[in-house]
């Protein structure tokens, strides 16, 4: 398990879609998530790993979506689902929120890559090794890897840290489609591996 972190220093965990409202829905029934989820993140910040927060947010009258795209298209005809993203329901939960002057990256598409600095904000740190936590596993998860993969960087998927609304699809990805592309393990194993425990 040492192998997960070959350099803390070129290491960065992304701490995605965490939002209050975000984590209200998805999280419910699951007390244990938010905890285990701030302790990968106490745990690289204990060991000098960067964390990067990802979120949703969108300007006013939300430019951003296109009728086009199913998904954010919702968005768009739902005053509901706005408010979702917009106040405190849109904050980064406070258990799990930023510390210090951690970088929070506010996205506008699936993947934390897609119309954000992010990239630049990495290659800029000289991070050449993603560490993966959020919600949901099958949205922000999944896209985000593999546009890292493509880019070549080095991606850990935290699997319990990472949520999806649907249990038998966070399986089979972080089961069967994820080890094939990065290293996954849970937070248990990987806080054992940067030594922060």
């Amino acid at each position: 398990m040492a192998n997960l972190i070959p350099d803390p220093a070129r290491t960065a965990v992304l701490s995605m879609d965490l939002q209050a409202a975000i984590v209200s829905i998805y999280a419910k029934g699951q007390d244990e998530f938010v905890p285990r989820v701030a302790s990968v993140l106490a745990a690289a910040r204990a060991r000098g790993i960067r964390v990067l927060h990802v979120q949703v947010g969108f300007r006013p009258g939300l430019p951003e979506i296109s009728a086009r795209n199913a998904l954010f298209a919702a968005i768009r005809s739902s005053p509901q689902w706005q408010q979702i993203f917009q106040g405190p329901s849109g904050a980064i939960h406070p258990d799990v929120a930023p510390q210090g002057d951690e970088v929070v990256v506010t996205k506008h598409r699936i993947s934390a890559f897609a119309g954000t600095d992010l990239e630049m904000i990495l290659r800029a740190g000289e991070i050449d090794t993603l560490v993966l936590v959020g919600i949901a596993t099958s949205g922000v998860v999944l896209a985000t890897l593999l546009h890292a993969i493509d880019a070549d960087y080095r991606v850990i998927v935290v699997k319990d840290a990472c949520l999806d609304q649907d249990a038998e699809v966070h399986s089979c990805l972080v089961e069967k489609v994820f080890p094939r592309l990065a290293s996954v393990t849970n937070a248990a194993g990987w806080i054992a591996a940067i030594g922060a425990n």
